[in-house]
């Protein structure tokens, strides 16, 4: 992408769908991770091309992996966070390393479809995706699923306020 941001609508309508396997706010962060190495490349005016090792899928796995373990300890803050956008959150070790991986892999596969020189199949040369839908394809579909992540994000929202409210029983009149 030419600009991250544009990754939150794919991640964010992925994560808040698949939110019982996916945990959102690992999903989203590995997404912005992926493009730490872009800035580090252009901060270091290197003249690599930007799309490295993490921006293929064995860099999405180390990625992934070292996010999820990180996030462990994040958790009670990510809980809190998603308490202010009224989303249920609960997650463990396994789900947080899975949605490192699986964000960072989403990124990486987007990516592919515009940048020139993503590998996905790093140290390949392979770049079967690249050119595969046309520039502003891809950033139409980004942000029509910004648009659409707004229908898993109210059924979450639901299922926060339904879990909130004290559920009658039989005993009480």
């Amino acid at each position: 992408m030419p600009f991250t941001p544009y990754h939150f609508g794919p991640s964010g309508f992925i994560a808040l769908t698949f939110r019982k396997w996916i945990d959102v706010p690992v999903f989203v962060l590995a997404n912005v991770a992926v493009d730490i190495e872009v800035a580090v490349i252009n901060f270091l005016n290197s003249g690599w091309p930007y799309h490295r090792f993490c921006h293929s899928l064995i860099g999405g796995i180390v990625i992934g992996i070292a996010l999820g373990l990180i996030a462990y300890y994040f958790i009670p803050v990510f809980k809190w966070g998603m308490n202010l956008f009224r989303l249920p959150y609960q997650s463990g070790l396994k789900k947080l390393i899975i949605s490192g991986i699986l964000g960072a892999w989403t990124h990486t596969l987007i990516d592919a479809t515009y940048h020139w020189d993503v590998r996905i199949f790093w140290p390949l040369n392979a770049k079967p995706l690249y050119n595969l839908l046309t520039k502003q394809h891809v950033k139409t579909d980004c942000l029509i699923l910004w648009v659409l992540m707004i229908i898993p994000f109210i059924f979450a929202v639901r299922e926060y306020y339904k879990n909130k409210t004290p559920k009658n029983t039989a005993n009480q009149q």
